[in-house]
């Protein structure tokens, strides 16, 4: 139950962010499976790719304080676009759009959290 929920508040948080920043779409036509593949592919993406980026980009990342990590966010999603109908502008827009994506994911998790619907998780 935790990985449909987790999977259905990634897609609302693409879904959100193709609404509030032009930068970052979905291709014409795409409906709610191509949103739910997107949303799929961001999670095996960073669960897999991103902490190797994180790793290979670990000195840089501690001479930046960390937010070299906001990079390494921005990649994720360009991959993310680039095998599914999501649409990205280039890699400022995939830095803004991760930016967004990261503060719209972290109120979709506090509301989900507030409902109680994330069954007392942390």
């Amino acid at each position: 139950m935790g990985f449909l929920l987790r999977l259905l508040v990634t897609a609302l948080a693409l879904y959100v962010l193709t609404r509030v920043y032009s930068g970052v779409t979905f291709a014409p036509g795409a409906g709610l499976v191509s949103i739910l593949i997107a949303a799929l592919v961001m999670g095996i993406v960073n669960a897999l790719i991103r902490p190797v980026l994180l790793l290979l980009s670990l000195p840089i990342n501690v001479l930046t304080l960390g937010l070299f990590t906001l990079v390494v966010n921005a990649v994720v999603l360009l991959i993310v676009a680039a095998v599914t109908a999501l649409n990205v502008a280039g890699f400022g827009a995939a830095f803004i759009g991760a930016l967004l994506l990261t503060i719209i994911s972290w109120v979709l998790d506090a509301i989900v959290g507030a409902l109680g619907l994330d069954g007392g998780r942390d």
